[in-house]
């Protein structure tokens, strides 16, 4: 088969690679080309100019870009990777993106004949490169079936969730759960520094009983460093949970947890923690 990989960033540089070194005949497109000349030296895939070109002729085209307006500039227009795909090919699109944008790119693709799955993942940076991501997926499921073995480079775990829109509707599940957990793991660790308590050996313990998570396993040595400058961004995780608090605004759910924490990493934004891991909540009680 024939591929193609667009946005070489933290998570797109090593999916694209576990995807060349699997599945092989990769052709990606960076915004930065120098990047997209860097992978394939190192990958021995191609890079291409456009996304058009990357696309051109393949039969699944994947992309990880930044927002809903990154998407629409490499998948959209004269030079998108839509305008170089063939007929009966699919589109997966592993940016964390809204719902209206998922089901735009599922119209577009199907006035070209092309399937599309919205597919963003959960692993981070972390996850990217180990090979081992969980993809949540929207689309038809004769598409994910078709897909499935290509996600398989590079996800430990992938699950069709529902129709399309339904895999960026679980991602903001996904970070819903993961703001309310990062912000008690800080709460949990100011108050045990507060009470005089050896922090790693009471995060030791209580990891091993139902406290534990993957953010308190992953997170809590470099917390207790102050190491924040890796890792998932408070400006990723404020954007997408700014889609998670507009969906739930339309389906009339409440999600005060979500927002509450979403102030919170508005005033580690202040404090100069933009591109800080989201596990930099805890500064907001050690760096005051």
């Amino acid at each position: 088969m024939k591929l193609a990989f667009i946005g070489l960033g933290v998570m797109g540089y090593p999916m694209a690679g576990h995807l060349q070194q699997k599945a092989g005949a990769v052709r990606v497109y960076n915004r930065t080309a120098d990047k997209a000349r860097k992978w394939a030296e190192e990958y021995g895939g191609e890079s291409a100019a456009m996304p058009a070109e990357a696309a051109r002729d393949c039969d699944v085209v994947m992309m990880c870009v930044g927002n809903d307006d990154d998407v629409r500039a490499v998948a959209l227009g004269e030079t998108g990777a839509l305008a170089g795909m063939k007929p009966g090919s699919i589109l997966i699109d592993h940016t964390t993106a809204s719902v209206t944008l998922a089901r735009e790119l599922a119209a577009a693709a199907g006035e070209r004949g092309i399937e599309f799955l919205d597919a963003p993942v959960s692993g981070g940076q972390a996850g990217a490169e180990n090979g081992a991501l969980t993809i949540m997926i929207g689309g038809e499921p004769e598409t994910y079936e078709r897909a499935e073995p290509i996600l398989a480079a590079y996800a430990a775990f992938s699950k069709l969730i529902g129709p399309v829109g339904s895999g960026q509707l679980a991602k903001m599940v996904n970070q819903i759960c993961i703001a309310g957990v990062v912000q008690g793991l800080a709460e949990a660790l100011d108050f045990a520094f507060r009470a005089g308590l050896d922090a790693e050996a009471v995060i030791e313990t209580i990891s091993k009983g139902a406290a534990g998570s993957w953010q308190m396993s992953n997170r809590y040595q470099t917390m207790l460093r102050d190491e924040y400058e890796f890792g998932f961004a408070v400006d990723w995780m404020r954007k997408d949970l700014g889609m998670a608090m507009e969906e739930a605004g339309r389906i009339g759910a409440e999600l005060p947890v979500a927002r509450m924490v979403d102030g919170f990493y508005e005033e580690v934004q202040q404090m100069g923690g933009s591109r800080w891991d989201t596990s930099s909540l805890l500064t907001r009680y050690t760096r005051r």
